[in-house]
């Protein structure tokens, strides 16, 4: 299994894992709600802060399960077997003092791990 990669929303870095050469970043994840989960040391696999940030997407779009999430993230991304529709999603932060947005989130082609430097 790979990893989960994101870029962050405010800046449009990738998010390293804790198993990259590249150091860490502190991530701020943001529901539209007000809820944030802060995370230190991501390991790659969707968890920011103790929440799983597929089980959050679930949840902002009216579903219940981690599945469910997986599946409405990458359809809306146009990469799933279901037609691609506009989908709320959190915010991850390098600035965590930014305010939720409605937009999109951004996975990463080098899933936080597979840096060219």
């Amino acid at each position: 299994m790979g990893f989960f990669s994101f870029k962050t929303t405010d800046t449009s870095e990738s998010i390293p894992n804790i198993y990259s050469h590249r150091h860490p970043i502190r991530v701020v994840m943001k529901d539209n709600q007000g809820n944030y989960w802060v995370e230190e040391d991501y390991e790659g696999y969707g968890i920011f802060g103790g929440k799983d940030i597929y089980e959050l997407i679930a949840e902002m779009n009216g579903k219940t399960t981690r599945e469910e999430g997986i599946d409405l993230f990458f359809d809306a991304l146009g990469y799933g077997n279901g037609k691609t529709n506009k989908i709320l999603t959190p915010n991850l932060l390098r600035h965590g003092e930014a305010e939720w947005k409605d937009v999109m989130l951004k996975d990463c082609d080098d899933q936080g791990y597979f840096y060219d430097e």
